[in-house]
């Protein structure tokens, strides 16, 4: 009997830390106004889960493990958010991106994330013959100026699919689990994909790959400049917990 597909957990945005100030046209204290934004605040903790992760140990603002390394495959890469971000959500201009920056975050910083998360998938595939990485993300209640879906009210859980590395019985499972909790959610709204190290993209069907995207509204909101949990944290988290233990019996 074939063996369930491994899991693995990936967290690419839950970092503030930005080691590399090379560039920036702006201080520490103007870039985390944007930070604050676009950090996926405590999915780190959402998705602290007994499962292998990666999780990047970094700001997008520095290094968007999430985006094609090549801007012309990047359609965000056109409002200044591909691998390197150069402008704010406002369209000011936040970064200049040499070269010669771009080759040595992309050497430091973006291979050596996907090498690492390319080197568990191959591990799991060799000790269980596919595998399910699971994308871990949050996002704001109201659209960012530079997001592609604009529409209001936004749903409580996003689920984004890649038409050759998701399984139709994972979307509806992961739909259905949330619908029939009471939870809006959708597909592929207000974000869609996932990311597939290149090494498996498009040519490995036993690598499967969904997106979990969770409205922070649900667990955390800004109070006079901060970051608050809210208390219903803790049931998001086991509700999570709940829908990835399970979707193992849909691979």
């Amino acid at each position: 009997m074939l063996m369930a597909a491994q899991i693995i957990l990936h967290i690419p945005h839950a970092s503030d830390y930005v080691p590399c100030m090379d560039g920036y046209l702006v201080d520490r204290g103007q870039l985390f106004n944007e930070i604050m934004h676009l950090t996926d605040w405590y999915t780190d903790d959402l998705f602290d889960l007994p499962f292998p992760k990666i999780i990047a140990p970094f700001s997008r603002v520095l290094c968007d493990v999430e985006r094609f390394a090549d801007d012309s495959a990047e359609v965000m890469s056109r409002c200044g958010m591909g691998m390197c971000y150069t402008h704010f959500d406002d369209g000011r201009l936040m970064r200049v991106v040499t070269p010669e920056l771009r080759d040595r975050i992309k050497n430091n910083f973006y291979d050596p994330h996907h090498l690492q998360l390319q080197k568990l998938v191959d591990e799991s595939l060799a000790n269980n013959g596919k595998v399910l990485i699971i994308d871990c993300h949050s996002f704001p209640d109201k659209p960012l100026n530079r997001d592609l879906h604009k529409e209001m009210p936004r749903p409580d859980f996003c689920i984004g699919t890649d038409y050759f590395h998701t399984p139709q019985n994972i979307v509806d499972y992961a739909f259905e689990y949330f619908a029939n909790k009471g939870y809006d959610v959708r597909i592929n709204d207000p974000y869609s994909g996932k990311v597939i190290p290149k090494k498996f993209y498009k040519t490995e069907p036993n690598v499967y790959g969904i997106m979990i995207e969770v409205n922070r509204n649900l667990y955390m909101n800004f109070k006079n400049g901060k970051i608050v949990k809210k208390s219903n944290l803790r049931n998001i988290k086991r509700l999570l917990e709940n829908l990835i233990t399970n979707i193992l019996y849909c691979c």
